[in-house]
């Protein structure tokens, strides 16, 4: 928890506004309140914006006592009138931008955000767009839109793109000290952006334009998502010639140079590296580029749940059981670990999956307490009880404080896909 500020001399006249009080927006408005600008947050969810008014964070990562008490001396407010926006000297746009069905991007929720914004904007007014989209978003659609009031980017008003660079659970890593890149439509627009952002953000990153900073953001997470994939086709093979991969993996990462450690998965989860990639291809295929790597990356991690599902059917045929009938036992259904984020989670197609297949499914997550699979909907389980009455227990989110030990020593079969179980050997014990 953090101490409130009584106000900070350079920013206690400061108002700042954050459209979107998601997974983004709200730890980047209470940052922006512990450093003492007044902040005024919108979000169209009128649920959320009575919760955060309460003083209660409807975001694992933002601590609630630290909120309650900006909340408390009127340095947070959230709204859902656009209106109140007005008197802010700066706005940051904090929306989700999924994918539709084709993967085409949609910018439904930023054009909203936006459009409800224009008839606001006020002169020497900043407005950055945080939200990660395809490069020349802030400058195709973005400018057009705020231009429609009358008013000039870069003369009457400033615009730039600073993308959100959040990791849910990452106790090292916060808004406040993750270097921040910034683009400015002009020269005179990236100014105002630093000098905005640098009131509470420790290193900023200056790049040329918002068409650089928007490509930037991309390329971090395409980086991910490739090596990510080139460990899960790792996996693949070394499974096909009865290698372990994690043992392969930890050897290569002994050299000094040359070699940065990705590990395989049931797949890719997250709001961020399964979708932003797609971002970057649309763009390029706009642009008369089909980027293959891209495409290629995408469908091995999208296979991997099937590959997970065939695992377990092997094994159960192994034990003279069909699949149909079986009871699966699923150990971790967030996408990643230490989060309750269940988004693009490769838990929910293996739950699918084996569903589909006649599977009998249960699961336990001490993060997660329901969750909905296609037409499948589960509630948690006991993880010791579940353990002892299933066929097997798949390991899909290495959370910290389960007792992996002991769900070995009880399940009939442990299927391990994060290596949670390193170093472990038993007969039972399978792994990705």
């Amino acid at each position: 928890m953090h101490a409130i500020p009584e106000g900070s001399p350079a920013n206690e006249e400061t108002c700042a506004g954050v459209v979107g009080l998601g997974h983004a927006g709200l730890p980047l408005a209470v940052e922006m309140a512990l450093s003492g600008c007044r902040v005024t947050g919108i979000d169209t969810d009128p649920a959320r914006v009575r919760e955060i008014n309460a003083g209660r964070s409807t975001v694992a990562d933002v601590d609630e006592g630290t909120l309650a008490g900006l909340v408390r001396v009127g340095r947070l407010q959230a709204h859902g009138d656009y209106a109140s926006l007005e008197a802010c000297e700066a706005v940051s746009i904090c929306v989700p931008t999924p994918l539709r069905k084709t993967r085409d991007p949609d910018l439904t929720h930023v054009l909203e955000a936006v459009w409800a914004l224009a008839p606001h904007l006020r002169a020497n007014m900043l407005v950055v767009l945080e939200s990660t989209t395809y490069p020349g978003t802030t400058e195709e659609c973005v400018l057009p839109a705020l231009e429609a009031s009358g008013l000039r980017a870069g003369s009457d008003f400033h615009l730039c793109y600073s993308p959100e660079r959040v990791d849910p659970g990452n106790l090292e890593f916060c808004t406040r000290n993750i270097p921040k890149i910034i683009g400015g439509v002009t020269p005179g627009c990236l100014e105002a952006g630093m000098a905005f952002y640098g009131k509470f953000i420790e290193t900023l990153v200056p790049v040329s334009s918002t068409l650089a900073a928007e490509t930037a953001k991309l390329l971090e997470n395409t980086f991910r998502m490739v090596n990510i994939a080139l460990a899960n086709e790792t996996a693949v093979l070394c499974d096909r010639m009865r290698i372990d991969v994690w043992e392969v993996i930890e050897a290569a990462a002994s050299k000094p140079f040359g070699f940065l450690p990705f590990y395989p998965g049931p797949g890719l989860g997250g709001h961020c590296v399964p979708v932003d990639p797609h971002f970057l291809s649309w763009k390029a295929r706009q642009a008369g580029y089909e980027p293959q790597l891209i495409r290629l990356a995408s469908e091995i991690n999208g296979a991997m749940p099937r590959h997970v599902v065939e695992k377990v059917q092997a094994a159960l045929n192994d034990s003279g059981k069909p699949t149909k009938g079986s009871r699966v036992h699923l150990v971790g259904v967030a996408y990643k670990r230490n989060v309750a984020d269940t988004r693009e989670s490769p838990a929910l197609d293996i739950a699918a999956l084996l569903a589909r297949r006649g599977a009998h499914l249960s699961y336990s997550d001490p993060y997660v307490p329901s969750i909905r699979a296609g037409a499948l909907q589960l509630q948690r389980e006991p993880l010791d009880e579940a353990a002892r009455s299933c066929d097997i227990a798949v390991i899909l989110a290495d959370h910290d404080g389960v007792d992996y030990a002991a769900l070995l020593r009880v399940a009939p079969m442990v299927l391990d896909t994060r290596n949670a179980l390193a170093g472990a050997t038993a007969p039972n014990l399978l792994r990705l």
